[in-house]
C-alpha cells in the first residue's frame, strides 16, 4: 500500500511513510469490509462516517509538517486511524468525534494497540479543546463551510491547520491554513476532495 498507493503518489515525508507503513489499518475497519482495508478508496465505517483512503490520510499529513514535539487536535476522530497515524510522528495528539458510539470505540481501539498518546473525547470538535491549546497542528477530517473560528483561535502562531471546504453535494477543496507569527492566517486550495460533512455547531 505504501509504495503504490502513497510514495507513487509523491509523498516523501520519511516520518509518514514510516507511519502509514506501521499503523495497521485493517483494524480500524469493522470487520465486514476489513478484506478492503489496504484499498485506494475511503471505507464505511458505521453512522454514515467513513476511513479516509490511504493516500488522503497520508497527503494531509505531510501537509502538517509534524514535528516529533508537536501537539495536535483532530476534528472527528471516526474509527482513530488518522490520529494513531499522527501519533507515530508527534508527542500528542487530542481528537474530538461528535458520535459518542465511535469515540468510546475509538478510544478503547486506540488504547488496546498502545496508542497511549492519542486522547479522545466525544464532542463537538468545531469548538476544539481548548483548555488543551494551543496546537502546533490541526487536522479537520469532515467537510464545513467555513473555518470554524475557535480552531483558527487554538491554532500556536506558525502553525497549519488543514480542512476540507465545501458542501456535500459540490466540489470541495481541501484547503491549508497557515498562522503567520502574527496571529494574521493565510490560506491555500491544494485539491478537490470528497469528505463527510462536518456536524454539530
Amino acid at each position: 500500500m505504501v509504495r503504490r498507493q502513497i510514495e507513487a503518489r509523491g509523498i516523501r515525508d520519511k516520518a509518514v511513510l514510516e507511519a502509514m507503513q506501521e499503523v495497521p489499518r485493517h483494524l480500524f475497519v469493522p470487520e465486514k469490509v476489513r478484506s478492503k482495508s489496504y484499498d485506494d478508496r475511503p471505507l464505511p465505517i458505521g453512522l454514515g462516517q467513513t476511513i479516509s483512503q490511504p493516500y488522503i490520510v497520508a497527503f494531509m499529513t505531510e501537509l502538517l509538517q509534524l514535528e516529533p514535539d508537536h501537539r495536535i487536535f483532530e476534528l472527528g476522530t471516526g474509527s482513530g486511524y488518522q490520529a494513531a497515524v499522527a501519533s507515530r510522528i508527534v508527542k500528542d495528539v487530542f481528537t474530538v468525534e461528535i458520535y459518542e458510539e465511535l469515540a468510546v470505540s475509538a478510544a478503547q481501539r486506540l488504547a488496546e494497540l498502545g496508542y497511549d498518546n492519542v486522547h479522545v473525547k466525544g464532542g463537538d470538535g468545531y469548538y476544539g479543546w481548548d483548555e488543551k491549546a494551543p496546537f502546533d497542528a490541526i487536522i479537520v477530517t469532515a467537510a464545513a463551510d467555513h473555518i470554524p473560528p475557535p480552531l483558527i483561535k487554538q491554532l500556536r502562531p506558525g502553525g497549519r491547520l488543514i480542512i476540507p471546504l465545501g458542501g456535500p453535494f459540490s466540489v470541495q477543496q481541501l484547503v491549508l491554513v497557515e498562522k503567520g507569527t502574527d496571529g494574521s492566517t493565510k490560506e491555500r486550495s491544494i485539491i478537490p476532495v470528497r469528505f463527510v460533512p462536518l456536524l454539530g455547531h
